[in-house]
């Protein structure tokens, strides 16, 4: 768990800071009267950022929505692909009555006549359909195997004349100069997927720095632990000091007493952050879906390795593994479907059917498959706009000027892409320095304090040198702190742009091992 701690936040804690870590890791676990009491009432949880990450995901309602979302979208794909397959219909007509009067043009007596009609049909139809696919690539037509079988019975005043049809064959249906909805809702399928993917990638991506983020928050207050921990060491080294000097001198006990004032008052600060730390654990578990009853502590070390990111190519990760170019992108095609239903739309079309076959038509039924017949069909219909008003040129002039809008989209999205990482890096660098810069001036504050205290108990420098070094000393800490909390959350920031873990170089996903198709 340490070595973890160390890949995400750094291990390292300058000079005397660091002989205080091991007691004060003990003393952040929220809530409790002690460790010891703790660990009887519930676990022990030791949080490191790969450790918040998976608890964080682990019984998530917000990622299991999310996965049921790639599901849902991953399931409409597979009905359309389902859709490029054979197809079996069966139509049953059982039965169909008809006894109705209506009128009918006599052609013979050149006179509408009142017809009386008394039938009973019954009727199946078999058909299995196969979307044509040319090469992989859908034609918008079908093929199909037909079998059509009726049972027609007229009843007259006199008699009753029964006929038995049959008839099986092959036909072919092909739209032609109208767009190809087949390929276009399995096209749509797609991209809705590859869309609920990134969504899901994005989001988590997002869960991922909002965990982090409180992981530094909590990491801040450990380490102010540490900081007032150690401030309060140094007082009592000086507070040694001056009893000291207040049992060889009477007039220096003034300074004991002085000393005592800011003893009671550096522990009470430390107080404080014990008490923030156990709010903002308390906050965590909730989060986390922790039991009441467990405790959480965080190894508050802290090192900074120098670390060197290439502005180009974390601009071409920004714009190529992060989802939002690609976003747009599939926005942009979609746009260019609809343009194509756009134009298609009250255009010419023309519909083709073809159907060859063969029929038998009977009085008795066991005859229906002898001596057949052929038979065909030839249907071509087109429809042919003549006069809309513009109708159609408006809307298709309105979808080009959508998919305009969306090609400035894509282009200022390349340069606040481009401007946002660069602005980002220089901001790691910048912090980066900083906190370099304070970790090595940590190290001389704190010989200097050294010094003072040696000095001060050989009686060479007054009570107020020391205290200011000693005072000096947690500036320097604070403001190494605040610097090192700056770098971490720069190089967070510069995570979500690019989806890439620049310490470790993998993709940030990797690093968590975080698949969208992954429903435990």
């Amino acid at each position: 768990m340490v070595a973890a701690t160390r890949k995400a936040v750094g291990t390292w804690l300058p000079g005397r800071l660091g002989l205080v870590v091991a007691l004060s890791a003990a003393v952040f676990a929220a809530p409790g009267e002690g460790q010891e009491r703790t660990q009887q009432a519930g676990q022990t949880v030791e949080l490191t950022l790969e450790r918040m990450v998976e608890l964080g995901l682990r019984d998530s309602y917000r990622v299991r929505q999310l996965q049921l979302g790639v599901e849902r979208t991953r399931s409409n794909l597979r009905a359309e692909q389902a859709g490029l397959k054979s197809r079996v219909e069966l139509e049953v007509a059982a039965p169909e009555f008809a006894v109705i009067s209506d009128y009918k043009w006599d052609s013979e007596l050149q006179r509408n006549e009142l017809v009386s009609e008394n039938t009973r049909r019954w009727e199946l139809d078999l058909s299995v359909r196969q979307p044509v696919i040319l090469f992989g690539f859908p034609t918008n037509g079908f093929l199909s195997l037909n079998n059509r079988m009726y049972r027609y019975t007229q009843i007259g005043e006199e008699e009753r004349d029964v006929r038995f049809y049959n008839r099986y064959f092959i036909g072919y249906d092909q739209p032609l100069f109208q767009p190809n909805r087949m390929k276009n809702d399995l096209e749509e399928a797609e991209l809705d997927l590859e869309r609920a993917e990134m969504d899901f990638r994005d989001d988590v991506v997002g869960i991922v720095t909002d965990l982090a983020d409180d992981y530094l928050e909590l990491f801040e207050s450990a380490y102010e632990r540490v900081i007032a921990t150690s401030y309060v060491d140094r007082l009592e080294s000086v507070a040694a000091a001056a009893a000291d000097l207040a049992e060889l001198a009477p007039t220096r006990a003034i300074e004991a007493d002085q000393m005592d004032v800011a003893l009671v008052n550096a522990r009470e600060e430390t107080q404080q952050t014990v008490s923030q730390f156990r709010l903002q654990a308390a906050e965590l578990k909730q989060r986390l879906r922790l039991n009441a009853s467990d405790s959480i502590t965080v190894n508050p070390e802290a090192r900074v390795e120098p670390l060197h990111v290439d502005v180009d190519r974390a601009v071409e990760l920004a714009t190529t593994l992060a989802p939002r170019m690609r976003e747009l992108a599939i926005s942009r095609r979609q746009s260019e479907i609809r343009l194509s239903e756009v134009r298609g739309s009250d255009a010419f079309r023309m519909n083709v059917r073809l159907t060859y076959g063969r029929e038998v038509q009977d009085p008795r039924f066991e005859n229906l498959w002898s001596e057949p017949r052929n038979s065909y069909t030839v249907d071509v219909s087109a429809t042919i706009p003549i006069w809309d008003w513009g109708e159609r040129k408006h809307r298709i002039q309105a979808q080009l000027y959508s998919m305009e809008a969306q090609d400035l989209s894509i282009e200022e999205a390349h340069t606040s892409i481009r401007t946002n990482v660069e602005n980002e890096v220089r901001n790691l660098e910048e912090y980066q320095g900083r906190a370099l810069s304070m970790q090595t001036n940590l190290e001389g504050a704190q010989r200097i304090t050294d010094t003072m205290i040696e000095r001060y108990r050989a009686g060479e420098v007054a009570l107020l040198d020391v205290l200011n070094a000693v005072d000096r000393e947690q500036d320097t800490a604070q403001n190494f702190l605040n610097a090192f909390l700056g770098f971490r959350r720069s190089v967070l920031e510069l995570q979500e742009m690019t989806y890439w873990d620049f310490e470790m170089d993998l993709p940030l996903l990797d690093r968590y091992a975080i698949e969208t198709d992954d429903l435990n």
